[in-house]
């Protein structure tokens, strides 16, 4: 077994740029964490190179980032009024954010783009180098991960796929995106957060992207619920849609979706303490909801899972009509042709029962009421 040293992986990053700046003096006590995580995980010495070339990468990807914020007039990028589109994982939210993408007024993150950020890709041809080699690491995570393309078509997108918001802060050591660290046998963690520093970031990468290109409208998806205050002192004029579904079936979703990535990753997972601990993680979401007075914000537009599964077409012609956006004939046909050519289940179809629940249903219908009162849904009686 080899052991990890940050320090070194640091030093050896700056030293392969010659350059030092990672923008945040904190960051060294991150790569520590995650350093210290992989060390306990004992990994073998294939794991252990696999950590060191991820560490370095996103270190290398860091520095260069910074450096060409240091040369670069990126700051003067205005971002304005972009939209969010957010709800718990397994609550349709990509298929929201992929019909968002097709609006030709709207600009949506790349995977590309994200994973190489740097020099900023705005100039680049279609030829760039990026590109390919983003094709080609997202052809190595469906190697790695089979099942992921059956519970996420999504990813047959490969380089030019649509990342979360959460994946333009891979290299700030805070979460262990699959898509940054599927080379590396272990479970997928977050590390402790700070939602201010993180969307900062994330607006950086926006500027980062959009230098030299027409302006357009940024939509957006991630798990936004908890850090809205952030959100909102990030992007004062963004506004959000937010899909509720019922919280029974998207628990249930999620251990089993994020259950065989990890096990994927991992090569084993206890999937009783994984569900034990994926309910306790989701169920203080769905608590935390109903006390958060940003919930409430006038800037959110909240919508049913039910209705949005019905016609997601209408439904986002009805976010379009809250933020105060014309909701063109030709938008409206793309997203409805976006429909027919990808079917959900065009590698499969992603099943699950709640029978990988460790809290009997009924019980978790009870303990979820409140919340589906709040935002008037129903119990999901699937078939």
């Amino acid at each position: 077994m080899t052991t990890l040293d940050a320090d070194v992986l640091v030093t050896e990053a700056q030293r392969s740029t010659g350059l030092t700046d990672f923008g945040d003096d904190t960051l060294p006590v991150r790569v520590g964490m995650v350093v210290d995580r992989l060390n306990s995980a004992e990994l073998d010495e294939t794991g252990s190179q696999a950590a060191t070339h991820t560490i370095k990468g996103l270190l290398t990807s860091r520095l260069r980032f910074v450096a060409d914020r240091a040369r670069l007039p990126l700051e003067a990028e205005r971002i304005t009024a972009p939209l969010f589109a957010t709800g718990e994982p397994r609550s349709g939210t990509t298929l929201l954010h992929a019909l968002l993408a097709e609006d030709e007024g709207s600009r949506a993150l790349r995977f590309w783009e994200v994973m190489y950020p740097s020099p900023p890709p705005g100039p680049a041809d279609g030829d760039d180098p990026r590109r390919k080699q983003a094709d080609a690491d997202w052809r190595e995570i469906l190697a790695r991960i089979p099942p992921w393309i059956v519970s996420h078509p999504y990813n047959d997108l490969l380089g030019a796929g649509l990342p979360e918001c959460e994946r333009t802060w891979a290299f700030d050591f805070r979460a262990m995106n699959p898509s940054a660290w599927w080379r590396v046998p272990v479970t997928i963690q977050n590390f402790p957060q700070d939602h201010h520093a993180q969307y900062a970031l994330h607006r950086m990468m926006l500027q980062h992207i959009q230098y030299t290109r027409p302006p357009k409208r940024w939509v957006l998806k991630g798990f936004h619920g908890r850090r809205l205050r952030a959100l909102f002192d990030t992007y004062p004029d963004a506004r959000i849609v937010w899909v509720h579904r019922d919280p029974v079936q998207v628990l249930a979703s999620q251990i089993v979706a994020f259950g065989q990535i990890n096990e994927s990753l991992a090569g084993t997972l206890d999937w009783r303490q994984y569900a034990r601990d994926t309910i306790e993680g989701s169920r203080a979401n769905f608590h935390a909801y109903l006390t958060d007075p940003f919930v409430d914000d006038p800037r959110i537009h909240h919508v049913r899972y039910r209705d949005f599964v019905t016609d997601p077409v209408e439904t986002i012609g009805g976010f379009y009509d809250f933020a105060g956006l014309p909701f063109t004939t030709e938008t409206e046909k793309a997203m409805r042709d976006y429909l027919v050519t990808n079917r959900s289940d065009r590698y499969g179809k992603f099943t699950y029962s709640t029978d990988v629940l460790p809290v009997s249903v009924e019980e978790l219908h009870e303990e979820f009421a409140a919340y589906r009162d709040r935002f008037g849904i129903d119990i999901e009686t699937r078939h």
